[in-house]
């Protein structure tokens, strides 16, 4: 195997706190980017694996690092050390979906066939030279990532269809559903092509794909059609113009409003996020689109100059469990296409990568930028507050440019010390270094405004989270909270999925608060405090099993992520409990001489109060459970409190 050394001579990352997981970048470049490393393979298809691995897939190129004797299309990237290492992902992973499942497997569906030099069709499906490809079209491959260099991809049984962008998202017993694709892939689908049906995996008793009228009917650009599982347990899709829910279940569709203003699904390659899941909103789910293309159905051919249309500005907003019509928001100062949205755990996203002419896609017609079907990289990151009042929402967040084109083929990644990895661009039918848009290895790394802050050093944050039950608590130190314990108030538990990244799409990304409350302590001696935590609410529609980070927010820092599972672990149905009560938030002052100074908190905090929001839950499951009792909680919150204050000053207080 050959590895190629990092490109970068920054200081390879300290680690700090093991057991947070801190993965810290001393005296980092806020607000900038920074060149971190090499990725090795082009970063097509991204995603967080461990605290400290970053998994990269590509599609089969002539790449400089190889493996078993033939060019590498998939590695492994650490983020505190900055090198990676090439892996064989067996079968041509090119324009493939994937998701995360409940088991903590991530698994990588379809791709392309066997190729060969600049991309072309191979004589031989079945893995021969140069580049020792067998056909992807119906792979299904698994991996379990690890931090000792021991995993790698394995290949399963595959689908019965051929399936070329493929969506994928992780359903509420943590297995998956495959949608859509086509057979060989070309700038848009077409009827000859088209595989309008869905599948799941693991396979359900009938195997068999089932046929979508929605896939049918959204031709031409339903490729990496937008999905996402909503609290209801529908599944939210969206494809060229049209909208609608899917009952997978009953097989049943249920048609929304059009989608307005431009098409957002691959190659039109809007940004796309669900906003942050929260006590306030109910956990109800919004979901939001910013940028693509305005271009019509009969317009996605490639007999006009495609590279110098310009990006749609407009940004739409649609909470689809309460109502079918999207909602105008704050437009974008710059059209974009291909941009990537990220999740960070103060609930702002980051909007990065992409241009600002043309859309993804790449061929030898002579309009297009070396072979690129778009232009004008837009190097400048965006953030998205979605709590601020209209016509306030975007700014540039404090965030400098960054220096290199992430085009067709980008991807990015939350981090687990909340900055973001950034990684690939190859709008090229193969390897190629040598025009305006080059394959790009080097990764890169954005520092958000709280990075240098000192982080909570939360602890109690327990390995595995359930859906209701007993709260837990969580203890913060004065110096988590700034030295003034009325930030308690301000500080909330967040769990992040961070996604499957690829085409724009970050597939089953999403970010959860859980309910807490508080007590602190606020004396001479000691202005610390206790966060009461709920679990996930009882309804795993709201977030899918599986491993995910939680953080800590205090006044807007995050602590450094630890990762929990969600769920059982296991594929299967999940179990779901009753929602113990939190006690009431309080401060309590100088509890070494009496209680009688308390001061109460309002009621449930979060970090996330509500800012002329408003949401209601169009499913009943999604409302929070209550049982009468919290004596037990009440007990756990004497055995924290007497962890900051020793027991003789709690007497009273249990």
């Amino acid at each position: 195997m050959t590895f190629r050394p990092p490109t970068s001579a920054v200081p390879v990352l300290v680690m700090l706190t093991a057991a947070l997981g801190q993965l810290l970048r001393p005296n980092a470049p806020v607000g900038q980017f920074e060149v971190v490393g090499d990725s090795l393979v082009s970063g097509q298809q991204v995603f967080l694996g461990t605290l400290d691995k970053i998994y990269v897939v590509d599609k089969t190129e002539n790449n400089p690092a190889d493996i078993n004797g033939h060019p590498a299309w998939a590695a492994e990237w650490s983020i505190s050390g900055g090198e990676g290492r090439p892996m064989d992902i067996v079968t041509n992973t090119f324009c493939a979906g994937g998701n995360l499942l409940g088991n903590g497997t991530w698994l990588n569906v379809g791709g392309n066939q066997a190729v060969t030099y600049g991309g072309l069709t191979a004589q031989s499906q079945n893995a021969a030279a140069p580049y020792d490809d067998p056909d992807g079209g119906k792979s299904l491959r698994l991996l379990d990532p690890c931090d000792d260099d021991s995993c790698n991809w394995k290949t399963t049984s595959g689908m019965s269809t051929r399936r070329w962008y493929p969506s994928v998202e992780t359903l509420e017993d943590g297995s998956a559903i495959i949608i859509g694709g086509c057979s060989w892939g070309g700038f848009v689908n077409d009827a000859l092509q088209n595989n309008p049906t869905y599948e799941f995996f693991p396979p359900t008793e009938d195997p068999s794909p089932v046929t979508s009228p929605f896939l049918k009917n959204t031709l031409p650009v339903n490729l990496f059609t937008i999905t996402f599982l909503l609290p209801s347990g529908r599944l939210f899709m969206q494809a060229n113009f049209d909208t609608m829910l899917l009952d997978y279940r009953a097989n049943l569709e249920y048609q929304l409003s059009p989608m307005p203003h431009a098409v957002r699904t691959y190659p039109a390659s809007a940004g796309t996020a669900m906003l942050p899941l929260t006590p306030q909103n109910n956990w109800t789910a919004t979901l939001i689109f910013c940028g693509g293309s305005n271009i019509a159905s009969d317009r996605w051919v490639t007999n006009w100059d495609i590279a110098a249309y310009p990006a749609s500005t407009s940004c739409v907003r649609i909470t689809p469990d309460v109502s079918p019509d999207y909602e105008e928001d704050d437009s974008l100062d710059q059209g974009r296409s291909m941009g990537n949205m990220i999740l960070l755990p103060t609930g702002k996203i980051v909007y990065l990568n992409g241009a600002g002419l043309g859309v993804a896609g790449y061929g030898n017609d002579s309009w297009a930028v070396g072979q690129s079907y778009a232009n004008d990289a837009i190097l400048q990151p965006m953030l998205y507050d979605p709590d601020a009042p209209a016509g306030e929402r975007w700014s540039t967040g404090g965030f400098g440019q960054s220096t290199i084109a992430r085009m067709y083929h980008s991807s990015a990644t939350l981090a687990p010390d909340g900055s973001i990895i950034v990684l690939g661009s190859n709008p090229n039918s193969d390897y190629d270094i040598n025009v305006k848009f080059p394959t790009e290895y080097r990764v890169e790394r954005l520092y958000p405004s709280y990075y240098n802050s000192r982080r909570p050093e939360p602890q109690g944050i327990p390995s595995t989270l359930s859906y209701g039950g007993k709260p837990f608590n969580i203890t913060l130190t004065a110096e988590d909270l700034a030295g003034d314990v009325q930030n308690i108030k301000l500080a909330s538990v967040v769990i992040i999925r961070t996604g499957y990244s690829t085409h724009t799409l970050n597939m089953g990304q999403r970010m959860l608060v859980l309910e807490s409350t508080y007590t602190g302590l606020s004396s001479d001696s000691d202005r610390s405090g206790v966060l009461h935590v709920s679990q996930v609410p009882p309804n795993p529609a709201i977030l899918a099993p599986g491993p995910a980070l939680c953080f800590v927010v205090v006044d807007g820092v995050p602590s450094v992520a630890v990762q929990v599972m969600v769920g059982s672990g296991k594929i299967e149905s999940q179990s779901v409990e009753l929602v113990d009560p939190l006690p009431e938030s309080k401060i309590l002052v100088n509890p070494d001489v009496n209680e009688a100074g308390s001061t109460s908190g309002g009621g449930r905090g979060g970090g996330y109060p509500p800012k002329g929001s408003s949401s209601a839950s169009a499913n009943s499951a999604v409302s929070r459970m209550r049982v009468s009792g919290s004596e037990g909680v009440w007990t756990d919150v004497a055995l924290a409190m007497a962890v900051l204050l020793g027991v003789s000053a709690l007497a009273g207080f249990m």
